[in-house]
Parts: structure tokens; sequence; C-alpha cells
């Protein structure tokens, strides 16, 4: 599986890619550190995931998805944040964004929302039943 992440910040570009790549099936094709840039490495390098973080530079992790989803409109995207709440994951939704980890969970929740947007359900929270494991 091929991944590219965009975080703004390279420590936690470090830390997701720490965490996938303790998989031996994940690829890290490459990285962005904002939101323009990853549409761009998107188009470029056609991953199979895409993970954003809501809150980058230039354009945001929503706008991102928006303009990607344009160009890959299959390629499941997950975005990273450390806001929560109803109307952020109704947005994200909205623009076809199929997972949100919240970034105070990602060390115990990332791999288990990339399984879960890879086998095409959604994952919004993990603790939230109402969420996790409906078909996109």
């Amino acid at each position: 599986m091929r991944v590219l992440i965009a975080d703004d910040h390279e420590i936690v570009r470090k830390g997701v890619r720490a965490i996938l790549e303790s998989r031996m099936d994940t690829d890290i094709c490459g990285e962005a550190s904002n939101g323009k840039e990853a549409v761009q490495k998107a188009a470029e390098l056609r991953p199979d995931l895409i993970i954003l973080d809501h809150s980058m530079p230039l354009l945001d992790g929503l706008g991102a998805a928006s303009q990607i989803r344009q160009i890959l409109p299959r390629v499941p995207i997950l975005i990273l944040s450390m806001h929560e709440g109803q109307v952020l994951r109704d947005a994200m939704r909205l623009v076809g964004v199929r997972g949100f980890v919240p970034k105070a969970e990602c060390a115990i929740r990332l791999l288990e929302g990339v399984d879960a947007v890879m086998r095409g359900e959604t994952f919004f929270r993990a603790d939230d039943s109402a969420n996790i494991g409906l078909p996109n």
C-alpha cells in the first residue's frame, strides 16, 4: 500500500510514518507540508491512501481533500486533527473524506482507521460504534 502523508509539522509526519511503516505492506511514497503540495503530490504519485492534517497552510485539509477527490475519486482520504466535533466530522464527510483520527489518539487508532478506510468503510471515531464499519 502506497501512502501520501501531509502535515505541516515534520515531527507529526515522522510519527505517522513510523506507525505506518511498522507494517511490511506499507510504503510511504511521499510527504507534503501544506495542502497545496498535498494536492500536487497526490496527482503526481497516485497513492493508495492519503493522510491529511486538517490544519495546514496554503490550503487546509478539507480544501485539499476536496481537490484531491476531483483528481482521485476512489482513493481513500483519512484526516488527522487536534480538533474534534460533529460539525467537523460532517464537513469531512461532505468533501468525501472516509475517516478521521484525532491526533491525541493517533498512536493507538491510526492503523485501525487505515484498515477501515482501505476496506471501503468509514472511520470517524473509534469509540463511536455508530460511525465505524459503515460502507462508503
